[in-house]
């Protein structure tokens, strides 16, 4: 599939660990229709780079949750696994603390799917979707297994889709929340540098 942009995004029916210690035998993206999702894929528990992602994700929860904004963590591993990674404390290489959605995707159908299996590795590259209200991916990223991802620009990606379905502009380079936009038309342009 590769690009999922513009696209529906596919639904999963997987095992989860939800608020940090509660097993879910059925957990769908459907589950939450009506907001918008971060859905982050990671490739394993107890790994190195995993962790300080899966703090940074919930050191910056509240703010998603302003948002109206899911956000569900995704690897290769069992239930028990993510389990016994969010008992175990940060100190020493765990998760403790993490409290949004940790998806089991043991068959790999789910990084199947969203194309975000590392060919030859077995888990998931880190793939990251932003999907809106009504289910279709908004913005996609995925990084090799090395390269740790920046939380605040989930969060810029989310204020500049909120902002274009709100307003109808177009968010430019390097926008922040509060900053011009611009009309997505030639005039609309010519205003946006009309004062440099």
């Amino acid at each position: 599939m590769g690009v999922l942009v513009g696209r529906k995004a596919p639904e999963f029916n997987v095992e989860a660990v939800a608020g940090g210690r509660e097993f879910v035998d059925s957990c769908k993206l459907s589950d939450f229709s009506g907001k918008y999702v971060i859905l982050f894929f990671y490739p394993l528990d107890f790994t190195f780079v995993c962790p300080t992602e899966l703090h940074a994700f919930q050191e910056k929860l509240d703010e998603f949750k302003k948002r109206n904004v899911e956000v569900i963590g995704c690897s290769v591993d069992s239930k028990f696994s993510h389990f016994a990674w969010l008992q175990t404390p940060r100190n020493r290489g765990g998760i403790e603390g993490v409290t949004y959605t940790l998806l089991s995707d043991l068959n790999k159908t789910v990084s199947t799917d969203y194309d975000v299996l590392a060919e030859g590795a077995g888990v998931s590259l880190r793939g990251l979707f932003l999907i809106d209200k009504a289910g279709i991916v908004r913005h996609q990223v995925v990084n090799d297994l090395g390269l740790g991802r920046n939380v605040d620009e989930v969060l810029r990606m989310v204020d500049a889709l909120q902002f274009t379905e709100q307003f109808g502009e177009v968010c430019p380079a390097n926008w922040n929340k509060g900053d011009k936009a611009m009309k997505p038309t030639d005039e609309g342009l010519k205003d946006f540098f009309k004062d440099e």
